[in-house]
């Protein structure tokens, strides 16, 4: 099999070659403003299927005048937020920066870890978290409602921003997801991201003592009142829609008060879940907008000389395609309406700081997986998993007759994770390295497993080179990965998401999971698309070349020549 990292070496230095007469040429004026926009959940075909009804200012901006690599693709196999988010702002891969899922299980304390939690640095919040109404089964796993970047094991683009660019630029991270907030404004910048308990927009202690006057006069100025007793309504005419005659599908997940068919009530402002599904809809871009431009304009991005860096993650797409799934009306509508949000901010930018000063970058942290039963009405083999089943089926029996115990072995599994019981092992005198690859061997023969990998032969070098293990490679890291990396079949996964029952899922290193989009749009870059693979881990670098500063500390990409003057 031949080296990956040196097969694209050289079509990377084939197309510098190619492009080296138009590209040498007198360097453009430094930008003002980074604004790197993260789409979560944005497959990489998702864009191109929908450009038809996007509108002037949006992604039609970013499609006119901007750099589209079409073929980009996440190297690393657990494709879940915080890990495509911290790889595209360290450039490297989790197996460095130490993200390897949006949960994993800590051994030093017996618990499962969120990624980003962190009990030294508590949230600055009025009343603390209520975890009862917290859906999201990654952030109801957290121990604390402390937070940090300190679990990010590299420097950021934005640190390498803080460290290299003279006049201390300005760096923020705005996201309904704390993870997709605090991943890219790194060590040395400001987060702030969505409290679905408080119905504000948060940060931690780590950032500052206390918020800007401007932080609260948002919160308290009625913006997020502003859905109660509305409803999410189609933005057009339903027949202009691929899916229009496609609402109120079985496979979708029935939110109680939210339903399955259009229109969505948000409820009332003071309803359990009302805060929850403004998130569940595309209400939660558009809040996390007028956060990110009301930002702008009160911390002065872009005035001076210094290049600042705001990123914005927009979470409503991931959630949207969790309950409804990527092939539903309800995500062809979030798109048309996510499109009007991103143009609103480009104008806002183009007001405050100037487009043509401002360089834009459009990513994903990871594609998704169609829902199962949508698959199935196609005739094509789709399923969910459910991993409680291990103890009914022979995988159990196996262990028992060698080790004396199935379930007990097991102490965690957190996904793509198996934990071993290693308090049970020693006891028992079982070696842990016998039972993980036995382990191993069990879970690949059950339906719907594609791949099972123990560890320690993943370190030893004892599995067969493919892309698929050289993705489980990638995710390793020896002190927060488990024992046995699990990937399911294509179009199979867990559908049980601690009780709730999602349509959809990702996670996989499968390429509807892997596959993203990656545009580059600003000043000296001409409009143009790629159809070279390229890779995500190849982003923060070549951002730190177009700067002039150095790449992440746990950088492994490769800088794409194409954007650079």
């Amino acid at each position: 099999m031949p080296n990956l990292n040196v097969v694209r070496s050289i079509a990377l230095a084939t197309a510098a070659m190619s492009s080296f007469g138009t590209a040498a040429q007198e360097n453009p004026d430094k930008p003002r403003l980074v604004l790197q926009i993260t789409v979560d959940q944005l497959r990489g075909d998702l864009i191109l299927r929908n450009a038809g009804h996007f509108g002037d200012g949006g992604f039609r901006y970013l499609l006119d005048n901007g750099l589209y690599f079409t073929d980009a693709h996440h190297r690393h196999a657990n494709t879940e937020t915080i890990v495509g988010h911290t790889t595209l702002a360290t450039g490297t891969d989790p197996a460095v920066h130490g993200m390897v899922a949006n949960v994993w299980f800590d051994r030093k304390t017996g618990h499962p870890n969120y990624n980003v939690q962190d009990g030294n640095f508590p949230l600055l919040a009025r009343s603390g978290i209520d975890q009862s109404t917290e859906i999201d089964p990654t952030q109801r796993a957290a121990t604390t409602d402390g937070r940090s970047p300190n679990a990010i094991l590299s420097s950021t683009l934005s640190d390498e921003m803080a460290i290299g660019i003279p006049g201390k630029p300005k760096i923020f991270g705005v996201s309904v997801k704390d993870r997709g907030a605090i991943s890219m404004a790194g060590h040395a910048g400001t987060a702030y991201w969505f409290s679905k308990s408080e119905g504000r927009f948060v940060t931690s202690a780590y950032y500052m003592e206390r918020y800007p006057d401007w932080v609260d006069a948002w919160n308290d100025n009625g913006n997020v009142q502003a859905y109660a007793d509305t409803d999410w309504t189609l933005a057009d005419a339903r027949e202009s829609y691929r899916f229009g005659d496609a609402d109120d599908m079985e496979w979708e997940t029935d939110f109680p008060g939210f339903g399955r068919a259009f229109p969505h009530p948000f409820g009332p402002g003071d309803g359990k879940y009302y805060t929850t599904l403004l998130t569940l809809s595309p209400a939660g871009d558009e809040l996390t907008a007028g956060f990110a431009k009301s930002l702008i304009d009160n911390e002065d991005i872009g005035t001076d000389e210094a290049t600042d860096y705001l990123a914005v993650s927009f979470s409503s797409t991931d959630y949207v395609g969790h309950i409804f799934g990527p092939s539903s009306l309800e995500a062809e509508d979030n798109l048309r309406r996510l499109d009007r949000t991103l143009a609103d901010l480009l104008a806002h930018v183009d007001r405050e700081i100037g487009l043509d000063t401002t360089l834009v970058v459009l990513s994903a942290d990871h594609g998704a997986a169609e829902v199962p039963g949508y698959l199935q009405s196609l005739g094509i083999p789709a399923g969910y998993f459910d991993f409680d089943d291990i103890d009914k089926k022979a995988a159990a029996e196996v262990l028992r007759s060698k080790f004396g115990a199935a379930q007990e072995l097991i102490e965690n599994f957190s996904q793509p994770y198996v934990y071993l019981n290693e308090t049970y092992l020693e006891q028992n005198d079982l070696g842990k390295d016998e039972v993980a690859r036995t382990l191993a061997v069990e879970l690949q023969k059950m339906p719907g497993i594609a791949q099972a990998v123990s560890s320690e032969d993943l370190r030893a070098g004892a599995v067969a080179e493919t892309d698929i293990s050289g993705a489980i490679l990638a995710n390793f890291h020896p002190e927060r990965s488990g024992d046995v990396y699990v990937v399911f079949e294509p179009h199979h996964f867990v559908g049980d998401m601690d009780g709730l029952q999602v349509a959809s899922h990702h996670g996989s290193p499968w390429s509807y999971d892997t596959y993203v989009p990656m545009i580059f749009a600003g000043p000296g870059i001409k409009p143009a698309r790629v159809g070279r693979r390229v890779e995500t881990v190849d982003l923060a670098p070549t951002l730190a070349a177009y700067l002039g500063i150095k790449p992440p500390s746990g950088a492994r990409g490769l800088v794409l020549p194409e954007i650079l003057p």
